[in-house]
This record gives structure tokens, sequence and C-alpha cells, in this order.
């Protein structure tokens, strides 16, 4: 890890830049499999299943029977943990769903908008070194909330062929049947473009390496919505002398054991803890499974040393990073500084990975610094909001003569004339008329 003691602030940009790859590198390898599959649809899948996954596959839909297996080789406890994270993400992402609120803006206009879920979405769970069953808690839970009629599956296959079991578990728990044997750019191709075997969606959702990010962000320009851009995992974390490093160390390497692109950085008032972290992040590191990933990730990740508790969050605002830790005295009062981040751990027991997890919240959520300007999954993310007006009689005589002057002074008369029409054929209002509005 780079250290840095009291950086001036001209310099923390270039301090904080994210780790990637080459952006050429990127667009020939994605837009070749986009183009390819779009051109050649499961034939292309079969090729780079062989050439990505080294797998011998045709057939891609998972079946009802390789379903039913999975549930009976998951583990007892590791059921019974992912039905409670299930129960408290539902509790949390329910309470999302909006009312619909009818606004009379002036005597004769009621205007109203009602959330309607998007048709066909796709979700993409990562496998690759890691299967993240987990993802589909937060993708699937919020899409049946929102309720969304048809919910497709993709994740790259083991070299058995297979997906993880927890993979298939986790899927059928929270109402998805349709699931394909597919992982990286090809799946986005697939899902975006549609083939013989799966079927085409509006909205694709769900985290990956840069290269899923960049096959997105690519169909999105072709009509297909995204959730968001975002790509390896990251974590920001603020401490102050009250912290304990062993809790910075852990969190540290809790987002470094994600991939060799993702990135850490740790902020703090406290030389002592400055001092402190390298070798307590050794000492742990030496007892993890994926060390030697986790020791890549390490390699461009961060700590600084600022002044004070401001000069920090200005430097956190800065970075926006998909996880904040506030691991300090007053992490409360800090926590309301925030104005960009995915997901903010408010204390000393607030870990990271509590959200990446069980605690309700959502893990999907904006890297690479769009924590500026996008929010992480949720209900929302699975609707459109519809807009509907009703104009009485009454109404369109209070404000169909500021729409008339309003259109001409455009220079659209025939949408003066769709007014003027109407309005000529108004009689003069009778107060005692019944009541106007049928039921919405």
């Amino acid at each position: 890890m780079r250290i840095y003691r009291n950086p001036p602030k001209m310099n923390w940009e270039g301090l904080l830049e994210r780790p990637g790859i080459s952006a050429i590198e990127l667009e020939s390898h994605v837009r070749r499999v986009l183009e390819t599959v779009k051109k050649d649809g499961d034939k292309a899948l079969a090729k780079f299943a062989k050439e990505f996954d080294r797998v011998e596959m045709n057939a891609f839909e998972v079946t009802d029977a390789e379903i039913n297996e999975a549930v009976v080789l998951v583990d007892p406890e590791l059921k019974k943990a992912i039905m409670l994270a299930k129960a408290n993400i539902e509790r949390f992402h329910a309470k999302q769903l909006p009312a619909v609120e009818v606004v009379e803006t002036m005597p004769g206009i009621r205007c109203w908008r009602k959330s309607v879920p998007i048709e066909k979405v796709g979700l993409y769970i990562p496998g690759g070194t890691a299967p993240l069953f987990s993802t589909i808690l937060m993708l699937g839970i919020p899409a049946a909330i929102a309720g969304c009629q048809e919910v497709i599956l993709c994740s790259p296959p083991g070299a058995d062929g297979k997906l993880n079991p927890a993979i298939l578990f986790t899927a059928q728990l929270v109402g998805i049947h349709r699931i394909f044997k597919i992982g990286g750019s090809q799946a986005i191709a697939a899902m975006a473009y549609g083939t013989d075997q799966v079927p085409k969606v509006f909205k694709i959702f769900g985290p990956g390496n840069q290269y899923v990010t960049f096959a997105k962000q690519h169909v999105q320009q072709n009509g297909v919505a995204i959730d968001m851009p975002a790509g390896p995992s990251e974590v920001a974390i603020f401490a102050d002398a009250t912290a304990d490093v062993r809790y910075i160390a852990a969190d540290l390497l809790s987002q470094a054991e994600h991939g060799v692109d993702s990135q850490v950085v740790f902020v703090s008032t406290s030389e002592s803890l400055v001092d402190q972290i390298q070798q307590e992040v050794d000492r742990q590191l030496d007892l993890l499974p994926r060390k030697e990933l986790a020791q890549k990730a390490l390699q461009h990740s961060i700590v600084m040393l600022v002044s004070t508790e401001q000069e920090a969050m200005d430097m956190l605002n800065a970075y926006a990073p998909e996880h904040l830790i506030l691991n300090c005295a007053n992490a409360a009062l800090l926590a309301e500084q925030v104005i960009n981040a995915g997901s903010v751990f408010i204390g000393a027991y607030s870990p990271e990975s509590v959200g990446d997890y069980a605690s309700g919240t959502n893990h999907t959520l904006p890297t690479n610094g769009y924590a500026k300007a996008y929010s992480g999954v949720s209900v929302d993310s699975f609707i459109k909001k519809i807009t509907f007006q009703q104009l009485t009689e009454e109404g369109l005589l209070n404000v169909g003569p500021a729409v008339e002057v309003m259109a001409h002074a455009e220079g659209l008369d025939a949408h003066r004339h769709a007014v003027s029409v109407r309005l000529a054929d108004i009689p003069t209002l009778n107060s005692t008329k019944p009541n106007p509005w049928p039921s919405i």
C-alpha cells in the first residue's frame, strides 16, 4: 500500500486515481464479443464458452433437474443464512414502493405519477473466482417487489459446465427460474440482443469486471438500459485514534480480496494508525485463502494521513467511494457530511461485509467515482414512473389561455390550436354541476 502524509489538495485527484486497463484493449475485446453474439447468436455463445470458460456447451439454460439437484447440495447452515439475509433485504426494499399521490395543480387539473415495473430484466451474477450468490438477493428481491414480469439470470459456468449450487438455490428462492450458464461480455450481449435460447431484455443489472462494465455501457448506446456503470469493487475508510487497527485492516482486505482490480483507500487523522496499518494488513493477509488476489489489489491501494476530519471528508467526497466506512468517535455526525458515496457504514461495529450480505441495504452500487451522480440499485431501479394528467372543462379554462400564449410565443401554432378549438366549445361553467372526476 502506498502511504501519503498530508498531500496537498491539488494532488488528491491524481493520488486517488482508480486502477484500470487500456481502453483500447477493452474496446477491441468487448466489441468483438458483442458483434459476434449479435450476428451469430447461440453459435457465438458456444464459441466463447470454449474460449473463455474452457467448457464445451451448446445448451445454456439450466434445467429444473439441475436446480433441484443444487437445492439438495447446499449446506443447511448456508440455506439458513441466505434466508435470513433474504428476509432483511425484503423488509428494507418493500418500504421503497411509492404510493400514487394525485396533485390538483389548480382547480380542474389533476396530475399524478404511477410506478410501472419494467417488463423484462436481465441479471448478471459474477462467478469466476467467487460465485456471488448474494448478488441474486440484491437484484432478484427488488425485481420481485417491483413486479417485473420476466426476470432472467446469467452467470459464468465452472470447468464442469455447471453453476455453483448456492447460485441456483438462491435464484429459485427469490423466484427466478430462467437461468443461463453464460458469463462475461457475451452474457451482456445475449441479454441485450437476444438469441434463440436467451430472451432479449429491456434493462440489464449486475456488477462485473471492466469487460462486463464496458459491455453494459456499449449496449446502452443501442437502446438497452443498464443499472449503472459499476465496475471493480472499492472501499474507503476514515478512522481516528479511537479505532482498532485490526478492524481497519480486516475491512480493507474484505474488499481487496474481490479481485486484482479492486481498490482500497484508508484515510486517517491518526499518525499512529497510519504507521501500524501496513504491518496489520500483512499479518491478516497471510491468513487469507485469496491472498494472491488481495496482494495484487493492495499494490494500487492507498493510505492517506490528513490533518483534520474536515479535510478527510472533503477528500472522501471527492473520491466518491462505492463503500464508505466511518470508524471514528463521531461517525454519525460525519455521516451527515457525506454527499458522494454508494453506501455508508457508521461506527466500529458496522463492517462493510454486513451490507454485502444481510443488513438489508443493496450492495449493487456505483463505483469508479460514479457515486457523484448515481445511486445504488433499489426497487426504483426496476420500475418506470409514468405521469398522468386529467383536465375538466374548468381546468382547461383555467390553464388554456396561458398555454395559447406560450405556444404562440414559441411559434408552435398547432399546439395553440389544440387548446383553442376546445376552449371555443366549452360553455360557461355552472357551479352546480356534479363532481366531474371519475375514479382514477
